[in-house]
């Protein structure tokens, strides 16, 4: 039942059940993983088409070859993080890759196949081997996503709470979770107790002018964990996917990895390639390194772009259904036209700090996917790993719910967030400054005038969540004096000897 207190609505969850925030593939993954507890759903009407996972092309990274390894897997996802994944998080991963894709294809995921009936893998940037598995081409994500979702929708134990997006975090007497704040968008507030709540809401792209992510993307997770007292980790660590197609879209629609993995050469206008004064890698370099040198290129006037006529060809449309469908809506042919590009910020290292079980620092609350951070990816997320990071933990944390003995969160208090108050204006202001002075390349000039700004913004405003975030990720970046995966400071351009990660609790920035 939810009964009404003035203009706030109460509901509280039988005993028992989980809340779980978002629904993108790790949160949906969690829900059916958790079955036969009641799962609620808490997620906008937008979720389905502005969940993150829905918009991943390459596919899900797993050692699914008789060549491959769960070793090797782990191997390449420590050597991408750059010094800062956590190795037994990376084997653990890796290890449980293949069983989780069967998993994905026995729910009815349809993996491309050959005539053979072998999975088609990719080769994508920094893997030794192809160890991608792929769905109709560059549609993975979506496709994933469609099946997730059909699958929650028929299923007795999860329920909808369709329509409203989470604001705050419920507070229990003990300092733990009891549950969230939501608001619908015409202004109704629910709050919503619960004896366990998961944090699925992916990452913090739109926080940013240019961005591959959903808008609604704000890391309005980490700024509800934070303010409660949650731990952070690694915020300072955002990977710019090097190309973005640059057609002037907000959000700017990938060219996938998988195309440099096919062939696919960076060039700049006269047709001469240029990856490699940058790496000795050349393409398939990791994503921090080849994102530093088209950003290079266009800082020196020579606009880089993404040559598939020669690797992909004719083959473009059933190969690469969206990135052409992108390309051909802009009046660019990619099957005889070169895809201009530009880096942009694609994924979230860093996030709410978790265990192997998807436990934060606060009893009663777990995060899983993006806007976790669990060691696996360090400084640089491996490409392909996000899909496998989201059902890998998404699945470890429903099984550790499931055993674990239920305790009973009774709320104290409801923190209302300044809605409304980031505005256009605001939001406009905000991401054009997290562009400008946190973006690619960083110096400590840049990033105090951004922690500047950011503070002005909340005393104009209050302390809304992509505000406080922000703030986050910008005193993590100054604080980190040396450069590391995608992490960049013109003023400390070498990595120190020693690697660390950062862990980061909101109070100590106030």
């Amino acid at each position: 039942m939810i009964t009404a207190i003035g203009s706030l609505d109460r509901k509280r969850l039988p005993a028992g059940a989980v809340l779980v925030v978002g629904a993108g593939l790790a949160g949906l993954y969690l829900a059916l993983k958790l079955a036969p507890r009641p799962v609620y759903v808490l997620t906008s009407r937008r979720s389905s088409k502005g969940a993150a996972s829905a918009w991943a092309q390459g596919g899900i990274a797993a050692a699914l070859s008789s060549d491959d390894s769960a070793e090797s897997h782990a191997l390449d996802t420590v050597a991408a993080g750059d010094g800062l994944v956590d190795p037994a998080i990376a084997r653990l991963v890796a290890g449980e890759g293949a069983a989780r894709v069967r998993d994905l294809e026995a729910m009815g995921v349809p993996f491309d196949r050959s005539d053979a009936g072998e999975l088609y893998l990719s080769l994508e940037a920094a893997h030794s081997l192809p160890r991608v598995a792929r769905v109709k081409g560059d549609t993975a994500g979506r496709e994933i996503i469609n099946v997730m979702v059909r699958r929650a929708q028929d299923a007795d134990h999860v329920e909808g709470l369709i329509g409203w997006r989470a604001e705050s975090l419920l507070l229990d007497a003990q300092g733990g979770i009891a549950g969230a704040l939501a608001r619908r968008d015409d202004g109704a507030l629910l709050s919503v107790e619960a004896d366990t709540t998961v944090l699925a809401t992916g990452g913090i792209g739109g926080l940013f002018s240019v961005t591959t992510n959903p808008r609604t993307a704000r890391g309005d997770s980490l700024g509800m964990a934070a303010v409660v007292g949650a731990t952070l980790r690694d915020m300072e660590f955002v990977q710019f996917h090097p190309t973005a197609i640059d057609i002037g879209r907000d959000p700017a629609p990938l060219a996938t990895e998988a195309l440099r993995g096919e062939g696919a050469t960076l060039v700049n206008a006269d047709g001469r390639r240029f990856m490699d004064r940058y790496s000795p890698q050349g393409e398939l370099a990791p994503r921090d390194d080849v994102a530093r040198a088209i950003f290079a290129e266009i800082q020196a006037g020579r606009p880089p772009f993404l040559d598939c006529r020669d690797s992909i060809g004719a083959h473009f449309p059933d190969e690469f259904p969206t990135v052409f469908e992108s390309c051909m809506s802009a009046g660019i042919d990619p099957r005889t036209d070169l895809i201009p590009v530009a880096p942009a910020v694609h994924y979230h290292m860093g996030g709410v700090a978790t265990d192997e079980d998807g436990r934060s620092s606060l009893p009663g609350l777990y995060a899983v996917g993006e806007c976790a951070a669990t060691g696996l990816h360090g400084a640089n997320r491996l490409a392909s790993n996000s899909l496998l990071e989201a059902v890998v933990f998404g699945g470890r944390a429903a099984a550790h719910i499931n055993e674990a003995d239920p305790v009973e969160r009774r709320a104290e208090g409801v923190r209302i967030q300044p809605w409304l108050s980031m505005g256009p204006e605001v939001s406009q202001s905000l991401r054009h400054s997290m562009t400008e002075h946190c973006g690619v390349r960083r110096n400590a000039a840049g990033l105090n005038r951004l922690i500047d700004i950011i503070g002005g913004l909340i005393d104009q405003v209050g302390r809304a969540n992509p505000l406080i975030a922000s703030h986050m990720i910008a005193a993590a970046a100054l604080a980190r004096e040396e450069s590391r995966g995608g992490h960049f400071r013109e003023d400390f351009p070498d990595a120190d000897a020693a690697s660390r990660s950062s862990y980061l609790t909101y109070e100590r920035l106030e």
